[in-house]
């Protein structure tokens, strides 16, 4: 039996089935959990994201962690199509302060109208949201789409999509697109002290690049890498307006 997975469930008020349904599995496979069967990775981290505690806590004997990874690493996501539909709705709703998203066309979240109610939530709330966006007509974007397989035409047209989707939160106080013409090495997404970071592989398309959970505690962490190469591209970067 697996004590810690069981008490974690009751400190979360949640059943079995609660689980299941979550990550889309048969029920069947969370009681044989419970029972102590080690689940994939994925749904390791699946878990521990839903019942808010760390991996390691809950399988202590199958996740180990060298002595020397930095603390502020708080989960690995082999895809960024790994990464629960949840998490991203939960991470960008936590925020209260700020949010960061830098892509090319991050397309994906622009499609999810409960995400942008959030994006447009949190602004409402006060904190700042800035959206960076590829510009279409940047030879960076053209390659990456080349890179990725599916064109450099593809590329600018997600990108424009995504600006089409985004536009209305251009009307919302506290919220400001702009278009970058860089090469995108990651793709970061920040909510306060918390960073999801789409590593960018050549020949590899995001959805199956991982995404590494960050937090940012201190200076000169890893997150503050992330965190500056943001603040260079934003700087560099022209207000989108709505030219697309």
């Amino acid at each position: 039996m697996n004590e810690n997975l069981r008490h974690a469930l009751i400190r979360a008020r949640l059943q079995p089935l609660d689980v299941a349904t979550h990550l889309t599995v048969d029920p069947k496979t969370v009681t044989r959990w419970l029972a102590g069967r080690i689940p994939h990775p994925r749904h390791r981290l699946a878990v521990a994201d839903l019942l808010e505690v760390d991996e390691n806590d809950l399988w202590p004997d199958s996740v180990h962690r060298r002595s020397g990874l930095t603390h502020e690493l708080k989960a690995v996501y082999p895809h960024r199509w790994a990464v629960p539909a949840d998490t991203w709705r939960t991470f960008f709703a936590s925020a209260t302060t700020n949010i960061d998203i830098l892509v090319y066309s991050g397309l994906f979240l622009a499609e999810d109208s409960g995400l942008l109610r959030i994006l447009t939530d949190r602004a409402q709330a006060g904190a700042s949201v800035r959206i960076l966006l590829g510009d279409p007509d940047s030879p960076h974007v053209t390659t990456r789409g080349t890179e990725e397989g599916i064109g450099g035409d593809v590329m600018a047209s997600r990108v424009r999509n995504a600006h089409a989707l985004y536009r209305p939160l251009q009307d919302v106080e506290g919220v400001e697109l702009r278009l970058h013409r860089t090469v995108l090495y990651n793709s970061i997404y920040r909510a306060d002290n918390e960073l999801l970071i789409n590593l960018h592989a050549y020949g590899t398309r995001a959805p199956e690049a991982p995404v590494i959970y960050l937090t940012h505690t201190e200076a000169n962490s890893t997150a503050t890498t992330y965190l500056t190469s943001f603040e260079h591209v934003w700087t560099s970067a022209e207000p989108a307006g709505r030219r697309l």
